[in-house]
């Protein structure tokens, strides 16, 4: 982790402390957490101590920047919130080359330059980007965590306790059942987040293909991508994938109601988005392996490239890298032409390397132009 990077998590972290660690400003304990009563106020306040500090570490986007200002500005003028809630709303850059973005209650979105970099001069992956940042503000998701962490603490869940070797294991036990609600809680806000923030974006005129396009990049590019857990406060990929699937199909009607000609909207045409499963191996005789990705494409005219990757996992990307360095890679051209295609790839004796003795890391598709559209990785040999 870098100097810059340790220094943008830590803002994030101490926003979040902040807000666990102050007053507790609402007079009556609340019987369910799903609400923020009108007289919490300290998310609000909390933000406002943190702001110089985030806008010291931040720079405005301007420059290559200034599509996702124009992008946030379209979004944001789709929202129709109550007059006494007007988010001061600004799109700040953090320069450390990373990919993340998050949200301060104010309505100052913080994108970090690696991701900024990605969406590029692309105004729908600025607008899968943003969007979920502005739905967790007018969500005010940062009250709902402390809220419902409060609610944890004061019984109504599973108490949470420090984890002390010393205490009994009923207390490991209310302890472990706690972070898993909170997980649970965390993920599913993070959902909320995104159902919102794809029919924000089909109002605006950006294809909510956009979003899992996004998600897909991220992943490909991710050295420490969420994996599913009982305890992550954020949903893997693979979960987004499949608990949005009605809410990407329900925007993309909404989208194509107020937007009958695509091109011509906002965001354009929608992306290919190629939803890549988790491939499986099979052995087919001595030294001789079978490997199946199955796959679903949209939005494709024309054909994909499947490349299977031997070499050193996640550090590896097609178009950043020299294609003759890798010349053990196997390709194989798709149409994906069927709602779930298969492709197959033969994993044979090769020289004086077994397939065993490879290191199949990665599945990668490639669009026409050699850029990334998906990634999954590799079951090992057995």
């Amino acid at each position: 982790m870098t100097a810059a990077r340790r220094e943008s998590s830590g803002l994030m972290v101490l926003l979040f402390i902040l807000v666990l660690c102050g007053e507790f400003s609402v007079a009556q304990r609340r019987s369910s957490p799903d609400e923020v009563p009108s007289n919490f106020t300290l998310d609000k306040e909390t933000a406002a101590r943190m702001r110089p500090k985030l806008i010291e570490q931040s720079v405005a986007a301007t420059g290559d920047y200034e599509v996702g200002r124009l992008v946030l500005a379209r979004l944001v003028a789709q929202l129709r919130m109550p007059e006494n809630v007007k988010p001061a709303w600004e799109l700040r850059i953090i320069e450390d080359k990373q990919l993340n973005a998050f949200s301060s209650p104010d309505g100052t979105l913080y994108v970090e330059s690696g991701v900024a970099e990605l969406a590029g001069a692309s105004t729908g992956l600025w607008a899968a980007l943003l969007s979920h940042e502005i739905a967790h503000v007018v969500r005010r998701d940062w009250a709902r965590r402390y809220l419902y962490q409060r609610y944890l603490e004061n019984g109504g869940g599973a108490p949470i306790v420090l984890g002390d070797p010393a205490l009994p294991s009923s207390s490991w036990d209310d302890s472990e059942r706690a972070s898993e609600e909170m997980g649970r809680f965390c993920r599913q806000m993070e959902l909320a987040a995104d159902r919102e923030s794809l029919m924000l974006m089909a109002r605006a005129g950006y294809h909510p293909d956009f979003v899992p396009a996004l998600h897909h990049l991220l992943h490909a590019r991710g050295t420490d991508a969420p994996k599913a857990s009982l305890y992550a406060m954020h949903p893997c990929w693979e979960e987004r994938d499949r608990e949005l699937s009605r809410a990407y199909e329900a925007a993309s009607i909404e989208f194509g109601r107020i937007w009958p000609e695509w091109y011509a909207s906002p965001g354009g045409n929608p992306p290919i988005v190629v939803f890549a499963e988790e491939p499986s191996i099979h052995k087919t005789g001595p030294g001789q392996w079978e490997l199946r990705v199955p796959m679903r494409c949209q939005n494709l005219a024309g054909a994909v490239e499947v490349v299977v990757h031997s070499g050193s996992k996640k550090t590896w990307l097609p178009e950043l890298s020299d294609r003759s360095e890798s010349a053990d890679d196997l390709h194989e051209l798709t149409g994906c032409t069927s709602p779930r295609t298969t492709v197959t790839f033969a994993l044979g004796d090769s020289g004086d390397r077994k397939p065993s003795q490879r290191r199949w890391s990665d599945v990668y598709v490639l669009d026409a132009w050699g850029s990334v559209l998906a990634r999954t990785d590799v079951p090992k040999l057995h």
